[in-house]
């Protein structure tokens, strides 16, 4: 019986004299040698009583390691968990009890302060990273395993959400779901050994190790596998490279920085940007610059990658582009699930074999965000424009009602971003005694400060006046998470009594 995800991403590298890692101390790795420390750690994963489908949760620094842990956690049959660094250990001890973890890897300087989380919740703790115990162990086991038979449908990863709306949700992926997804990605961004991926997003989330390491591993390609997004590091590496896939943040930073030039990227092939909205404005100052054009795309926890713009053709700003092969989209009314015509705004709801298998220990929730027909509801509001490409609106939650109208909140923000002494802008809906909800403007000045006055008398031209914000605030800059997404959530709770003591 076959293992897919192995077969097709781990089990080619074995005996591979080519690099498959570039690290940036200036040390190589081979394909078979990194395949060779899969093994280890697989082996490893036995001798700490990890069994088939047992979960093995992981919160350590970026590294090779990591990335070794999990090919040996597909190679094991058990199921990867990683998390962000920057939980606490409270937050830590939520996602250990719901999975039922039952190792826990983390960065040896962790070790003491979690100790009392193992005693209470009875996880496994060992270390990852120099002098770590489970290297330890690692250094014992020998470089060979067999991998574990396991079907398309058997669980491979669990990434929790972000928990905006309540608590975070367990989002269950199959090996169907990642093998599919890094085939269409692959074949569609014209990846092959040739390629060489700059890398230098986290790997707890899915933009930076279920698409960037799952595509480069499956085309036999390699990459540059830097810890951090850091500029000096971009621009010593970029030579080497010929593709980059980042968050918007990291092309803001770029075009920041005078080295940025046609010469300085005349080499690279692509660009790629995702998990967070990429501005207009970055996206033609980019080609601007450097003659390339930014490919968007759109996915996220529960779906992997679900539309993008195209390699060849026309990429367009603002858009995420179209459908990615083998994934159904439509456009459908929230409250009834049918269907809208084009270029009306909706739900965006899909059905594919990248979708998920249904949030782990929820069965209530899951049966809730999929239709009857298989549909998963996205969250996101979105429309299809003339040309096929899909244009997001906003998340659902982010819907404004003021005074009995819906207001999308993307609407605004691309108005207020058209102003010149705007550098972006988010627009919230925030409690109010007489609309329900107020349109609130929150503001990044480029440069000067803006003149709200003029911004104001702007917006009567173009935006009906229940969409028009009622009250305006300036910020230095904008709360994001750790992928570059902007936190709405944050800023509603910031602001909330705004307007709580405003007369009638």
């Amino acid at each position: 019986m076959e293992n897919p995800v192995y077969d097709a991403l781990f089990a080619p590298l074995s005996g591979s004299d080519l690099p498959f890692l570039y690290l940036p101390d200036g040390a190589t790795l081979s394909g078979d040698a990194f395949h060779r420390s899969v093994a280890r750690y697989a082996n490893a994963l036995g001798a700490a009583g990890v069994d088939t489908g047992a979960r093995v949760v992981v919160q350590a620094a970026k590294s090779p390691r990591i990335l070794a842990l999990y090919g040996a956690a597909v190679m094991a049959g058990a199921v990867f968990l990683p998390l962000n660094t920057a939980y606490t250990a409270q937050e830590l001890e939520y996602f250990v009890t719901d999975c039922g973890a039952t190792l826990l890897l983390v960065d040896p300087s962790r070790a003491g302060a979690l100790a009392p989380l193992t005693e209470k919740t009875g996880v496994r703790l060992e270390t990852l990273g120099e002098g770590g115990s489970f290297d330890a162990i690692a250094a014992g086991c020998s470089d060979r395993f067999a991998a574990v038979p396991r079907s398309a449908d058997d669980l491979t990863a669990l990434l929790y959400t972000s928990g905006t709306t309540g608590r975070s949700k367990g989002a269950m992926l199959t090996q169907r779901n990642l093998l599919s997804n890094a085939q269409a990605l692959v074949e569609l961004w014209h990846f092959t050994s040739r390629d060489v991926l700059l890398h230098a997003l986290p790997i707890f989330h899915t933009h930076g190790l279920f698409v960037a390491s799952n595509v480069v591993l499956l085309a036999r390609a390699s990459m540059i596998f830097l810890p951090i997004f850091d500029p000096d590091q971009i621009f010593t590496f970029m030579p080497q490279a010929t593709t980059m896939m980042g968050v918007p943040t990291f092309y803001t930073r770029l075009l920041d920085d005078p080295r940025l030039s046609r010469e300085s990227v005349g080499h690279m092939r692509l660009f790629v940007s995702g998990s967070a909205p990429l501005l207009s404005e970055t996206h033609l100052a980019w080609s601007a610059r450097t003659g390339h054009a930014i490919l968007e795309r759109y996915g996220m926890t529960e779906t992997n990658m679900l539309t993008s713009n195209p390699y060849d053709g026309a990429r367009r700003a603002g858009t995420v582009g179209k459908p990615l092969p083998g994934v159904e989209l439509r456009i459908a009314d929230p409250d009834t699930g049918a269907e809208l015509p084009q270029g009306e705004t909706g739900m965006i709801e899909v059905r594919g074999p990248n979708v998920f298998k249904g949030y782990w220990n929820m069965p209530e929730k899951t049966a809730a965000e999929f239709r009857a027909d298989g549909f998963f509801m996205t969250g996101d509001l979105g429309l299809i424009d003339d040309q096929g490409y899909v244009n997001i609106v906003g998340r659902a939650r982010d819907l404004i009602i003021s005074g009995g109208y819906n207001v999308y909140p993307k609407e605004v923000e691309l108005v207020l971003d058209d102003m010149p002494d705007v550098l972006e802008s988010a627009v919230i809906g925030l409690p109010h005694p007489d609309f329900g909800e107020a349109v609130v403007a929150v503001l990044v000045a480029n440069g000067a400060s803006p003149d709200i006055a003029r911004i104001e008398e702007a917006l009567r031209d173009r935006l009906a006046r229940y969409k028009q914000p009622k009250a305006y605030i300036l910020l230095r800059e904008l709360p994001r998470n750790t992928m570059g997404k902007v936190q709405k959530a944050a800023l509603r709770q910031r602001y909330e009594d705004r307007f709580r003591h405003t007369d009638r």
